[in-house]
């Protein structure tokens, strides 16, 4: 990996956020307010410092979540991915839409299929097999303005004629909090968009054209995604970073109440068998836990520690079949290791069976993202 030249981790995680807020909320939409040189310099190398072999190298995973960018001071390209990947045996991954290279001319609301040209060729390279086994970008989820309603159809046509091989589904960005959380989000920015008529006007295309949404909404709002896939039962959706638990702002100190509220959302969308669950993502700074602060990154047993009621009450209530691992990187990579991060997964599924690890680790990727086995 490519080393970053920062004052500080978090210093570069505040101003990724700033940058991928409007359109995706990538980094939680949180740009905590305290970011500043008053935050302590960590050197450069700091997930080096929890070092970790890779658990059980050689099972098959599909990473069906993560970015690539390329931003002053800042870049996650393929080279990187692959530098992440190296010590799991990561046979494909797929990209989902982080505001990367918009067309710079054109009608508005085209500049997004931009990113979609820009991944195809990242995944044309990987696809040559130059860059090692990995399928990087196997799969692509792109963005849509499907406020426009009707007039989204030609998008969604161009976003497919980029890619025609790849291209899977939209992403729409419903992750909407209150300004304790987010306090730079965009005043135009609806709080439950989900519910709009004219968004589900353009969301009827999704089907039409066989494409999956990606639902990322914070843990307040989960219910609205509910709503829309049970007026929409036919469009497969995919529930991201299980539904963004908050742990900062107004939600800060309020963990066990926020996980109690949770699980009752999370009960009630498992219930639409349209809708696959993402675990994972809850690396975030919204999220609370303060991993990039610390001297050192976490181990995987603190990780797991951490995170494992919120992973094993998903998986409990969608199944394994209905629920994919994700990395979330490079966002997550603020607070630990791929390397880490997967290992904490490996020890999460100790006690499943091999058929329950396969899908959660790969197969339930390699079907809702309709991949060809490599």
């Amino acid at each position: 990996m490519a080393h970053i030249t920062r004052r500080s981790l978090f210093d570069r995680a505040a101003k990724v956020a700033l940058s991928s807020l409007a359109a995706t909320g990538a980094l939680g939409g949180f740009a905590p307010k305290h970011a500043s040189a008053q935050q302590p310099a960590k050197p450069q190398n700091w997930l080096s410092l929890t070092d970790e072999p890779a658990l059980e190298p050689a099972l098959p995973i599909i990473d069906p979540h993560h970015h690539l960018w390329d931003r002053p001071g800042d870049r996650y390209l393929l080279d990187e991915l692959v530098a992440d990947a190296r010590a799991h045996n990561v046979r494909q991954t797929v990209f989902v839409e982080c505001t990367s290279m918009y067309r710079a001319d054109g009608p508005e609301e085209f500049k997004v299929v931009g990113e979609t040209e820009f991944v195809q060729g990242i995944a044309a390279m990987s696809a040559s097999g130059r860059y090692g086994q990995t399928r990087v970008a196997a799969g692509i989820v792109g963005t849509a303005d499907l406020l426009l309603g009707d007039r989204v159809a030609p998008v969604l046509e161009a976003q497919i004629a980029a890619s025609p091989q790849r291209f899977r589904g939209i992403r729409h960005r419903a992750a909407w909090a209150d300004r304790s959380v987010v306090p730079n989000q965009p005043a135009d920015l609806p709080p439950h968009v989900l519910l709009d008529s004219g968004f589900r006007r353009g969301y009827a295309y999704l089907r039409k054209y066989g494409l999956s949404f990606e639902g990322w909404v914070y843990h307040t709002h989960i219910a609205d995604l509910t709503d829309l896939a049970r007026a929409f039962p036919d469009t497969p959706i995919v529930f991201n970073h299980l539904g963004g638990p908050i742990g900062v702002g107004s939600y800060a100190g309020r963990r066990d109440e926020v996980f109690a509220a949770w699980k009752v959302a999370v009960a009630d969308l498992a219930k639409c068998p349209n809708v696959v669950a993402k675990v994972g993502g809850i690396q975030m700074v919204v999220n609370g836990y303060g991993w990039h602060e610390r001297k050192r990154p976490p181990t995987s047993d603190e990780l797991l520690e951490a995170n494992a009621r919120w992973y094993r009450y998903t998986i409990e209530q969608f199944g394994p079949r209905r629920c994919m691992f994700e990395s979330n990187f490079p966002v997550d990579r603020l607070s630990c290791s791929y390397t880490v991060l997967w290992n904490q997964f490996k020890k999460l599924t100790k006690e499943f069976s091999a058929d329950e690890r396969a899908a959660m680790f790969h197969d339930t990727a390699l079907r809702v993202y309709r991949l060809a086995r490599h």
